[in-house]
């Protein structure tokens, strides 16, 4: 194995020192004015937005080709189109219904509704899970259980 897989220079360890520092502070300074959406439960979309910034940053530390500049307008450009998306999926249905998916009921009056729970690839013992996390072990006791957008399961007393 060469040695440069181990040690190139100390100019490359600088480089990624400084820009990623720099980048790093450019990137905090962009989520924390964007708004408490951005940083907000993650659903499907904002999942993908996050994996992009952390790719970008990745990108903008290790590759020397990609200019700080360069790195922060990428870092800049996919925060607005978060931003952007967010804000109209406030203002219409039609793009919430695009960006956003609908919770779903996995329980009914004590049943469990086999089919949703399919589809939504949950199992009982998940249902199960948050039910005790509330207390509850019969399922008698509950009136619904719904799978989140964002993922998480929300349990619904009688």
């Amino acid at each position: 194995m060469p040695a440069s897989a181990f040690f190139d220079s100390w100019s490359g360890v600088l480089r990624v020192l400084v820009i990623g520092t720099a980048a790093y502070a450019a990137l905090i300074l962009m989520l924390r004015t964007s708004g408490k959406r951005t940083l907000g439960k993650m659903n499907a979309f904002d999942l993908v937005v996050t994996v992009a910034l952390g790719s970008t940053l990745a990108t903008v530390l290790l590759n020397a080709r990609v200019p700080l500049a360069e790195g922060v307008a990428a870092l800049a450009l996919l925060i607005c189109l978060q931003y952007a998306i967010t804000w109209l999926s406030v203002r219409s249905e039609r793009v919430r219904s695009l960006v956003k998916a609908e919770p779903t009921l996995l329980v009914h009056d004590g049943r469990y509704l086999e089919t949703a729970l399919r589809r939504q690839r949950v199992t009982r013992e998940e249902i199960d899970a948050a039910m005790r996390e509330i207390g509850r072990s019969e399922l008698a006791g509950i009136r619904s259980v719904v799978l989140e957008t964002d993922g998480t399961i929300s349990v619904i007393p009688r």
